[in-house]
């Protein structure tokens, strides 16, 4: 543990904030957004202002011989923003996103969060395809690959990153891209927090008229088997403006569904289109042609608006679980056993599965460290909560879900759509093939495994 002396010794070179235990900041300081983790109580946190802060906090970790957390937005769903008894390197004072438009390029420095991305591009008309959660991490979201409502169209968030600033574990800072360090940029595409502090971001952007068209259809949980093949049908000809998700989960809050289906399984099918307005309804048709729902919305609104739609509810201060991976298709025995499961599901959690391909399946598997491109679907299993005696019951049932579909996953899991971690799971999240090429990188740019809060890639 670092001497008062070493902390002064820090805080003298150091421009932004070092909050310790004492401080009456800290308790505030130590917060992350999944309050599973909120009992972590680091020796100190640090709020770098610029690249030499990055590069001082690091050294400082590795003099005192403190793990490294660094945290972004802070949303990690592995816990891996904070740390017991290490240094926090807090990104929150290097916030901050400029647009060229005339380039139709963006700067993200290394703690901006989504909704600031977001809102920098459509102010030139302009998107960059992000996740769903305004308040979540540039920098963490990018790392993991990225997805969300715009991946069909223009791909993930890693599709559209031109280059990387990073600090290093031994505290320099280099920039990695198609032509520099080209090695390095292929393993930040998917690889995680594995190979420095990412102090800035620089994407292409996509013209972008700023509205989506989205619709939300309801069926009782025993519809699910012509739900699934509507929906699997729907997906190998699906047009790329388009993104769809089926969710399995149960009828509540019970005052928001229809009587029929208030508080049992239910199946629901919703979908994004951020393609012209005049090819909505033809694109959409397959869906108005299958089951007959017991509820059907369909409305557009603004990009800006729809990003932030959940912001609220998925706010700070909720304890949160999740857990996912690939798969081309689901068998009729799983889809029982997750109806079934749904109906003793916690309050405020589904399974779901998301439609791949389109922008996504442009890239071949190896142009990055991310795996799983040419995967149909992204299954997914989650659920929050607020009392931390329901922590096992929660948890229980993720796993369960995840565990029926087990059998129908494929190559491949999305790095930040996981909790558990591991080496089992890290080689699960990217493959036999591309393990030697990412273990001679970690060797090559952090030999010491400095950065080893994330799913870890060991030298």
């Amino acid at each position: 543990m670092p001497t008062a002396a070493d902390l002064d010794s820090f805080r003298a070179k150091f421009a932004g904030d070092v909050i310790v235990p004492a401080d009456e900041p800290y308790d505030l300081a130590r917060r992350v957004w999944n309050t599973r983790f909120d009992d972590h109580r680091p020796a100190a946190i640090a709020r770098p202002t610029d690249t030499r802060d990055v590069a001082s906090a690091i050294r400082f970790a590795r003099d005192n011989d403190l793990e490294i957390a660094i945290r972004s937005g802070a949303h990690s769903n592995s816990g891996h923003s904070t740390t017991n008894g290490g240094l926090v390197i807090d990104m929150s004072r290097m916030r901050g996103v400029t647009v060229d438009p005339g380039a139709r390029t963006a700067r993200a420095n290394g703690g901006a969060l989504l909704g600031e991305l977001d809102i920098a591009a459509q102010q030139h008309g302009l998107v960059c395809p992000t996740g769903v959660i305004g308040h979540t991490g540039v920098a963490g979201l990018t790392l993991g690959a990225g997805v969300g409502r715009l991946m069909r169209n223009f791909g993930l968030t890693i599709d559209n990153l031109l280059a990387v600033e990073l600090v290093t574990a031994d505290g320099r800072t280099v920039r990695a891209s198609a032509t520099e360090e080209p090695e390095l940029f292929w393993g930040l595409r998917g690889g995680g927090g594995n190979f420095g502090v990412a102090t800035a971001f620089e994407f292409a952007l996509h013209p972008f008229g700023g509205v989506l068209h989205r619709g939300t259809l309801i069926y009782p949980g025993d519809q699910v088997h012509d739900v699934w093949a509507m929906v699997s049908d729907f997906a190998s000809v699906a047009p790329d403006a388009m993104t769809l998700i089926m969710a399995i989960s149960r009828g509540v809050p019970e005052s928001e569904f229809p009587a029929a289906v208030a508080g049992k399984p239910v199946v629901i099918v919703a979908y994004n289109h951020s393609g012209a307005e005049d090819d909505v309804a033809r694109d959409v048709a397959p869906l108005h042609a299958g089951p007959k729902p017991v509820f059907r919305s369909e409305k557009k609104a603004p990009y800006l608006e729809i990003q932030t739609a959940h912001d609220q509810e998925m706010g700070w201060g909720h304890r949160s679980m999740i857990e996912s991976g690939y798969g081309d298709g689901l068998r009729p025995a799983a889809l029982d056993a997750l109806v079934e499961l749904a109906a003793r599901s916690p309050d405020g959690s589904s399974f779901s599965a998301t439609v791949q391909g389109g922008a996504i399946r442009r890239l071949p598997d190896d142009a990055t460290a991310y795996t799983g491109r040419d995967a149909r679907f992204d299954f997914s299993a989650d659920t929050d909560w607020d009392d931390a005696s329901q922590d096992e019951f929660n948890t229980g049932w993720v796993r369960e879900a995840i565990s029926i579909v087990e059998p129908d996953m494929t190559l491949g899991r999305y790095l930040n759509g996981l909790c558990e971690t591991g080496p089992s799971q890290t080689r699960l999240v990217y493959g036999d093939a591309k393990m030697p090429r990412l273990t001679a990188l970690k060797r090559a740019w952090d030999p010491d495994n400095v950065f080893r809060l994330n799913h870890n890639i060991t030298p």
